[in-house]
């Protein structure tokens, strides 16, 4: 292939990755992310399968008032049911009044499927497969041809699944996309199968691949190496069994690794960004180990990887992490040495004075706490907070002097927490109480209370996350437990860290250092404040 071929991109996340487990799109979800993909540079979005569903009906009739400025629409369906009732076939129908410019339908080119589940005879197929799409084209629709089960069905029968297509092509499809659809196919085979069919069929090919082996990126590569000119995947690689083909893999190696260009020009500073939105969309938890848009995509542990890169990035990253939106991280852990120390220091932007002594300190205290079960590379504000105390940059903006918290359950298996608290405040003690579905929860509440009224910033602090990990089974309930706890503002988020055999204890540590961050970060003073009446205990 030449360096001048520009791939098409064609994003199924609408529908396609609308059947991965769990995920449920709204309308206004699928349009938000549809503006989306229209502006990062995709070529053609595949929003649903009209007549399938009320929520695609509706999706299609909302996003015919949007001006895309640079994709083009897709509505997807089937051939007709049968090859000599086309014009009044009700899917074909359906996709026509969905008024996109462009039309996706599938066909059956793996005689299994013709046979077994269709019931049709070799030409009954191909006539259904010609009639289908002949009657978009003349409606004036662009069409996609997706050969369902290609790869399978060619390594069945080479000649039935080229009929196939070859009827599509006839018909006057646009592209046709070979389509892995069991996700059953290797790279080898993927590339041989894609070559003989460019050397029997000419015109525009395309690749659908799924990911059941791991293979959907590599496969969607090994078929553009051999000469198909249109890809399909979608975001994040959503999608049903082991999802799609990874758009978000897929788009960065083209243009970075094989040195292709898009139809569009794609700003890859965008694609973590994007990766992320969609994942909030469709309230997933980001994959962390995600190629190019993970958190630990560019992440590193070991000292010396970091003593590396801290002299020259390449030593241990592929590409550079802003290339893709994404950004360099260091992780403190009991494989860190002062490299990784250093790194966060400067990222911190705390002066050291060049004290080694107090990086050497920082290091052996940081590997004594891993030892006992605490882990900052998923808890960094808890590092920071250790940091900036050895520093004398910090010091706790409260004081929690006593502490009880009762848990009552009753036969309904019902559960209730009161939790009483003494805090003092720069010397001043605040005496509190309040009630939680749980110890945990009892306890946030009244620590929340009690702090208010010298903190008021901490109102704005919310639970995003909560994790608890045994960290030596083999003690059963006498077990040492790590909680981590992330948290968030209206601006940003942050992780802190607690270990002990007590549950209650190691959450209190999270949950303390916790408000204690969003104090340090909003550059309080712990300064006592006039004295008032404390609050009652039953006051609620």
């Amino acid at each position: 292939m030449g360096t001048t071929t520009r791939i098409e991109l064609f994003d199924t996340t609408l529908r396609d990755g609308t059947q991965g487990e769990g995920i449920n799109l709204s309308v206004e979800d699928k349009l938000k992310i549809a503006r989306l993909l229209d502006d990062f540079g995709i070529d053609i979005i595949e929003g649903g399968w009209p007549g399938s569903n009320p929520r695609d009906e509706a999706f299609f009739r909302r996003a015919q008032q949007i001006n895309f400025s640079r994709a083009q629409l897709c509505a997807f369906g089937s051939t007709a049911r049968r090859p000599d009732s086309i014009d009044t076939d009700p899917n074909l129908n359906a996709l026509l009044q969905a008024e996109t410019p462009v039309i996706s339908i599938f066909g059956k080119t793996w005689r299994f499927h013709s046979t077994i589940g269709l019931g049709l005879e070799d030409d009954e197929n191909e006539e259904l497969i010609y009639n289908s799409v002949e009657y978009l084209v003349e409606k004036g629709r662009n069409v996609v041809f997706d050969a369902e089960h290609f790869f399978d069905g060619y390594k069945d029968d080479p000649s039935f699944a080229i009929a196939m297509i070859q009827a599509a092509k006839k018909a006057g499809a646009d592209v046709l996309v070979l389509c892995d659809t069991n996700g059953g196919s290797l790279p080898d085979e993927i590339a041989r199968i894609v070559q003989e069919v460019r050397n029997q069929v000419q015109a525009p090919l395309g690749i659908h691949t799924h990911d059941d082996c791991s293979l959907a990126v590599a496969n969607s590569l090994a078929a553009i190496r051999e000469g198909a000119i249109h890809i399909q995947g979608t975001i994040n690689g959503v999608g049903e069994r082991c999802g799609n083909a990874n758009l978000c893999s897929i788009i960065p190696n083209l243009l970075l690794k094989m040195g292709l260009r898009t139809q569009q020009r794609i700003d890859l500073r965008r694609l973590t960004s994007i990766s992320h939105f969609v994942s909030e969309t469709m309230n997933l938890f980001p994959y962390n180990g995600a190629p190019f848009v993970g958190k630990s995509a560019f992440a590193h542990k070991g000292g010396i990887h970091v003593s590396a890169v801290m002299k020259d990035s390449r030593m241990y990253e592929h590409i550079s992490p802003e290339t893709v939106g994404s950004k360099q991280r260091v992780l403190v852990s009991d494989l860190s040495g002062k490299s990784n120390i250093r790194y966060k220091i400067d990222e911190m932007n705390i002066d050291l004075n060049d004290d080694e002594e107090l990086a050497e300190k920082i290091v052996k205290h940081v590997k004594s706490l891993e030892h006992k079960g605490f882990q900052f590379d998923g808890a960094e504000a808890s590092f920071e907070l250790i940091l900036r105390r050895e520093t004398g940059e910090f010091s706790p903006f409260f004081e929690v002097l006593d502490s009880s918290v009762q848990v009552k359950y009753d036969k309904a298996e019902h559960t209730a927490a009161d939790a009483m608290l003494k805090v003092s405040v720069g010397g001043e003690i605040e005496h509190t109480a309040a009630d939680g579905v749980g110890p945990v929860h009892a306890l946030d509440n009244a620590l929340r209370k009690a702090l208010t009224r010298f903190y008021p910033e901490i109102a704005q602090v919310k639970l995003i996350d909560y994790k608890v990990r045994v960290l030596n089974e083999k003690q059963g309930t006498k077990s040492r437990v790590r909680v981590l706890i992330e948290s968030g503002d209206e601006d940003t988020s942050w992780s802190t860290v607690g270990v002990s055999e007590n549950i209650i204890d190691a959450s209190w540590q999270a949950l303390s250092d916790s408000l204690n961050y969003k104090l340090f970060k909003a550059h309080l003073l712990p300064v006592p404040r006039p004295r008032r009446r404390s609050t009652a205990l039953a006051e609620e």
